[in-house]
């Protein structure tokens, strides 16, 4: 599949099934310097997609000069808060318009459902009409000082971005990013993953159609390790926003550190989900189903450490098992599939591994836990919801990440153990609490080391709620109007307007 860009203009989208990709730099999409693409596939059928345009650091370079140039200009940055607002309301109306085929690619790109990509695409544009009217309110503030002073603060945006994103929302995780950037001014030049990168050049380009100008939005796929040491280290770039794994986490950090920027970090999980004996159990299980099987498992928030109430585990798991083993596979464009494909051949491999570990290691597989093969579909990614019960705290299973639609299960009898369980781990992203009772939950909510706390609800995260972590899953909150802050500078202006001289040292 060749390549038929170089160096056009945006102006409108265009289709968005395309057999090549290019990057978008200064509003133009263009090729790599070294002409190198990569392919990104369709892991449903395990099948190449398309061809994508493989930056180097020349592009990369070239991508954040046009960011600084486009920042230190100042005609977004400086442009009235209301025509701000406006562009962001427009990008969304584009998305709107475009829905549907949106929704088309990122199910070919990410191999899952269509039910999810369709979710998850209406969040990507609330983002934007989220933003665009928080961005109205967003201002600084008049503080009381002495009589004769006047102290104001300014928001001023903090500069150039970059923001590197995850293959498990695409579409998501790009407008979390580009969203509350632009809406204070920033200007932005965002990574995305190599394996599902399409999304979100095509929201760049919608940006550049809604009227961003040329230069504050710039997306470079390649390589991580090109692309993004050289974009951490970079002496012209103010902050970093990361979404990923725990130890990307760590690196991006030391390395940030070099030249101090801003950092938001949201990163792995291990989360809690803590069904109580009084719980109402249709609802437990049926939010618990959906809080590990959501997007194949794989989300950093996915509540994989299921814990039960004695009293009830046996009804709970029985009813649980059951469900689990109604979930259907299967092409993902079929509404009645509920968990689509794994990304890749690499990541359905380490999946497999953990469960393997678990079962050497004495727990047992009660549904699931191996791959399967799909008509139709028989070269794409495929693994079964998987249970694993009988597990120690010890075992790799439980303690680490799988990214994948596994849920170890375990017992307890009363509040103070489970909250001591559920907090044994080096994450804190999310928890789910289910209880009828509200004394218990309030509790509880308030003893887990958290940053999401979900009661007697599957859902994690809307439009204008803080997502983020606490110890090892991260700092800083995105989706709310607290992260146009982590987009900002404070600056106070201390002025004196009294009638005499200041004269401090009376000489």
């Amino acid at each position: 599949m060749e390549s038929t860009v170089n160096a056009e203009k945006i102006t409108e989208t265009g289709a968005l099934k395309r057999d090549h990709y290019a990057m978008i730099i200064n509003g133009e999409r263009v090729e790599s310097t070294s002409k190198e693409t990569f392919t990104t596939d369709n892991p449903a059928k395990g099948e190449a997609l398309a061809t994508v345009a493989k930056a180097n650091r020349e592009d990369a370079e070239k991508a954040v000069q046009a960011a600084r140039q486009a920042f230190d200009h100042g005609k977004w940055r400086k442009a009235p808060v209301g025509k701000r607002s406006r562009v962001l309301n427009k990008i969304a109306a584009i998305m709107r318009e475009r829905f549907k085929e949106l929704v088309e690619v990122e199910v070919l790109n990410s191999g899952k459902s269509v039910g999810a990509a369709q979710a998850q695409v209406n969040q990507s544009i609330e983002d934007f009409e989220f933003y665009a009217g928080a961005i109205v309110g967003h201002r600084g503030t008049v503080n009381n000082v002495p009589n004769g002073f006047l102290n104001y603060t300014n928001k001023e945006p903090v500069g150039v971005c970059a923001q590197i994103i995850p293959w498990n929302y695409p579409m998501m995780m790009a407008a979390w990013k580009i969203a509350p950037a632009i809406a204070v001014g920033c200007s932005v030049v965002m990574k995305p993953a190599s394996l599902t990168p399409i999304t979100a050049i095509l929201l760049n380009e919608i940006c550049h159609e809604a009227g961003v100008p040329e230069g504050v939005v710039n997306t470079i796929p390649g390589s991580g390790k090109v692309i993004g040491d050289y974009l951490v280290e970079h002496e012209s770039v103010n902050k970093v926003a990361f979404t990923g794994s725990t130890p990307t986490g760590k690196d991006i950090m030391a390395k940030a550190s070099g030249t101090i920027k801003r950092l938001t970090l949201e990163l792995g999980g291990k989360s809690p989900n803590i069904i109580f004996g009084d719980a109402d159990m249709e609802a437990a299980v049926a939010g618990s189903l959906f809080g590990i099987y959501f997007n194949t498992g794989q989300s950093c928030e996915a509540r994989s450490r299921l814990f039960v109430h004695e009293d009830i585990y046996d009804q709970f798991m029985e009813q649980f098992i059951e469900k689990t083993e109604k979930l259907q596979l299967g092409d993902p464009f079929d509404k009645g599939t509920h968990l689509g494909s794994i990304i890749s051949r690499e990541q359905l491999e380490t999946i497999d591994g953990y469960v393997q570990s678990a079962q050497e290691a004495g727990a047992t597989i009660a549904t699931g836990g191996k791959e399967r093969t799909i008509e139709g579909f028989e070269n794409g990614h495929w693994y079964e919801p998987t249970v694993i019960t009988n597990v120690t705290p010890d075992m790799k299973a439980v303690q680490e990440e799988i990214f994948g639609p596994v849920v170890v299960v375990e017992t307890f009898t009363d509040e103070r153990d489970v909250i001591k369980r559920a907090n044994d781990t080096d994450y804190g992203l999310g928890a789910a609490i289910w209880t009828t009772n509200h004394a218990t939950a309030t509790r509880v909510a308030h003893k887990i080391d958290a940053g999401i706390v979900m009661v007697n609800c599957p859902f994690s995260a809307f439009p204008g709620t803080p997502f983020g972590g606490y110890k090892q899953s991260g700092f800083g909150r995105e989706l709310c109007i607290e992260t146009l802050d982590l987009y900002t500078e404070d600056k106070s202006v201390l002025s004196y307007h009294g009638p005499k001289p200041i004269n401090p040292f009376g000489v």
